[in-house]
């Protein structure tokens, strides 16, 4: 049994009395602890599938369970960070952080959770802008504020729909780091899903890669362990394991490029 599962998940929208199917018949297991990323081209069902974990939305058929537990709505032992920052817009970065850590009732002395606020505001590089509200804020800085309340949250699972896409590259290289730190390197090892359309990046933090194409798992690919262990990215991106999963990754989107216009396989 895994951390989190998907049983047989199905799910339909409907619109104008119309029905499209966007997940069908998904089985996926997450173990404790596992990094797993979500790729594919757009519209193949990624960020849908989050949902679901979050509790944000329900499936039509089957099941979402964590810990064993079906999942019946949103929960404070998980933290998420969406593709489109979510701050409350009447209160300041700073405070915004303080509300997700008192949420995850795992710190009630003040004194500590200021403290732990000021941390990862420091750690996403906001440590002068906590007292701005988000409308003084770029796009990027707030999302650098929910990915500071998320991380402050410290929960056992973290749900992250391509949250460093509206970031700038010097930025994302050391929020990635932070993310591999706190997920693998900490004390509690965390268990994460992490929506990208970043071959680069799924391979640099998954332990699994989840290749979708449209409502459907195509392809569950283990990182090989021996990648992890290289910490200079450019000897990383040097090594033949990485450049034959790489490869391997971009045929696949090649793939569905070719299947959606009817042209044949694209071979790299």
């Amino acid at each position: 049994m895994g951390k989190i599962e998907f049983q047989d998940v199905s799910l339909d929208y409907e619109s104008k009395g119309n029905k499209k199917r966007v997940l069908n018949h998904v089985n996926l297991d997450i173990d404790e602890n596992e990094f797993v990323c979500l790729i594919g081209p757009s519209g193949c069902g990624k960020s849908t599938l989050l949902s679901l974990a979050s509790g944000l939305n329900k499936p039509t058929e089957g099941n979402v369970k964590i810990n064993g537990e079906v999942v019946k709505g949103a929960g404070t032992d998980r933290g998420v960070v969406f593709q489109h920052y979510s701050l409350f817009p009447w209160l300041t970065a700073k405070k915004n952080v303080i509300f997700g850590v008192k949420q995850a009732k795992k710190e009630k002395d003040n004194k500590k959770i200021i403290e732990k606020t000021q941390y990862f505001l420091d750690k996403v590089e906001l440590a002068d802008s906590g007292d701005k509200y988000p409308f003084e804020l770029s796009g990027g800085m707030q999302q650098r504020v929910a990915l500071a309340r998320t991380f402050a949250m410290d929960t056992d699972i973290l749900l992250m729909d391509e949250p460093f896409g509206a970031i700038d590259p010097k930025v994302r290289y050391e929020l990635q780091e932070l993310t591999l730190n706190l997920c693998k390197n900490g004390e509690k090892k965390k268990t994460a899903i992490f929506v990208t359309h970043d071959i680069d990046e799924a391979i640099i933090l998954a332990d699994r890669i989840i290749f979708m194409r449209p409502g459907v798992i195509q392809k569950d690919i283990k990182v090989p362990k021996s990648l992890s262990g290289i910490k200079n990215r450019s000897e990383l991106f040097l090594s033949n394991e990485y450049k034959k999963l790489r490869d391997e990754l971009v045929s696949l989107f090649y793939q569905n490029v070719a299947d959606n216009i009817g042209g044949s396989e694209v071979v790299l």
